[in-house]
């Protein structure tokens, strides 16, 4: 079933601004198409508005031999007053009153949190403001202003053959979805343990990391290079996309980075598995994440050298209409605890934001909403400022009130990994009451679950037996 606007991978929303090419609900059946589709596209209108007032003040049109001029729009009080909420940076002013404020620091709760697969045990007596060192709500905190950041930026050069400069009021998506693979490569490299130091010189892994993703064509994560691998997908400069084409504009980044590259020069070293449904979504019921679709995958990313890499897994969902089902918030949250996790991209139509942690029904994020200048660090420079790539204001919302169309993250370092992500996984959709997120089958002939018998331990752990148990599959594999 396609997700909301999208038919045949490519219809768009009557707003020009918008593209919309997410993966196909699991929530809804295929009754009432156009209401669905009505509701996404109204749901989606301040996306226009953002991405026309921010980002088209000067537009093209095509004449009747082909020839693209440029027209000037007619300056009016609108245009001047959002040109000036630019230029003083109080995009995020903007935003709040369109979405209303977002909440900052953490609720009173004293339940543990889950930060990408870490848990931090709070006591009865801390709070927000006077967390002590050795705490875990300290420990959370030094934790989280670790996690990349990446926002808005303004002065880069211009995307392409556009006029685009920045990318305040359309960018969000492409930056989430920057933050979530920034995070991969970070564990990858350095670690789930990794801390920003808090002394210089830097770790020069950790500086080529945010090398990577500077603007400009050359940086190898650039929004200018992800929009172009996206092309295929709807991605555009001044549009904006859905989470599944923005899985998708990766997975095309990834293998085009990869071609003509040494296999230990790789720019992104680890291979990207999409886990979309039986046929990319065209049959009904879950994503199907096919182990042997990722045994191959590893093996041809390493073109024949070893049988597993790296992996990082990205499942785009639409999970309900207007809102997230609520039968699917137990599994959102339990994804945090997964020792793989790198969180959900996800927001509001038109306000993506980058997902990293959950405290009950409360979810932490990084918000990619703050506009700044253009930084592009040099590899070498292990003194630079990188204060714009880290955020000390922990900010959640209701995890229920995010929008349905998302898309969760995983790192697999290894096949061991790999094969521990499957078993917690397959207990996840065991445990979900019909109602999975996705699930894992050994391959796409048998049309069977790869399940876990026994369960993972209270402790964490996972059984000592390497193999899979197969059953056949049941009511799991429906149209939710």
């Amino acid at each position: 079933m396609k997700g909301f606007c999208e038919k045949d991978g490519d219809l768009k929303c009557s707003s020009k601004t918008i593209v919309d090419t997410t993966s196909r609900s699991t929530e809804s059946s295929s009754s009432e198409p156009e209401a669905r589709d009505s509701k996404f596209c109204k749901s989606s209108l301040w996306s226009g508005l953002f991405a026309s007032a921010f980002s088209v003040f000067e537009t093209y049109s095509e004449s009747s031999a082909g020839e693209k001029k440029l027209v000037h729009s007619k300056t009016n009080g609108w245009t001047a007053a959002v040109k000036r909420v630019v230029a003083v940076g109080s995009m995020r002013k903007l935003h709040e009153c369109v979405w209303g404020p977002g909440k900052t620091g953490i609720s009173s709760s004293t339940s543990d949190i889950w930060l990408l697969g870490v848990c931090y045990k709070i006591l009865s007596d801390e709070s927000y403001g006077d967390a002590d060192a050795g705490t875990g709500l300290h420990a959370f905190k030094q934790d989280f202003s670790s996690r990349l950041l990446m926002t808005y930026r303004k002065g880069f050069d211009a995307i392409g053959d556009t006029k685009f400069t920045s990318d305040v009021g359309w960018g969000c998506m492409l930056r989430s979805s920057q933050m979530l693979v920034a995070q991969a490569l970070l564990f990858h490299q350095l670690g789930r343990s990794w801390q920003k130091p808090l002394q210089k010189p830097y770790d020069q892994q950790y500086i080529k990391i945010l090398h990577q993703f500077g603007d400009s064509k050359s940086m190898a994560f650039s929004i200018h290079n992800l929009l172009q691998a996206g092309e295929a997908y709807g991605l555009a400069a001044g549009s904006w996309v859905g989470p599944y084409a923005m899985c998708r504009s990766w997975e095309a980044l990834s293998r085009c980075r990869r071609e003509g590259a040494d296999l230990d020069q790789q720019s992104l070293p680890m291979a990207v598995y999409v886990v979309s449904g039986d046929e990319d979504g065209e049959r009904g019921g879950a994503p199907v994440l096919c182990i042997e679709d990722a045994s191959k995958l590893c093996f041809e990313f390493s073109r024949g050298q070893f049988d597993w890499t790296p992996i990082l897994l990205l499942v785009p969902l639409v999970l309900g209409l207007d809102k997230v089902n609520p039968r699917y918030i137990p599994s959102l949250q339990a994804t945090f605890t997964f020792p793989q996790s790198l969180g959900i991209l996800g927001g509001k139509p038109g306000a993506s934001t980058y997902i990293v942690g959950v405290q009950d029904e409360n979810a932490f994020y990084l918000d990619p909403h703050d506009v700044q200048s253009v930084v592009n660090l040099s590899r070498d420079n292990l003194e630079a400022d990188t204060s714009s790539y880290h955020c000390d204001t922990i900010r959640y919302i209701p995890l229920g009130s995010i929008d349905p169309s998302l898309a969760i993250g995983f790192y697999c370092r290894d096949k061991d990994d790999f094969d521990n992500f499957c078993l917690r996984a397959s207990k996840l959709a065991s445990e979900s009451n019909g109602a999975p997120l996705f699930t894992v089958s050994q391959t796409h002939k048998s049309s069977k679950q790869v399940s876990h018998s026994d369960g993972l331990a209270d402790t964490g752990g996972v059984q000592e037996d390497d193999s899979f148990d197969v059953m056949p599959d049941g009511d799991d594999w429906q149209l939710l």
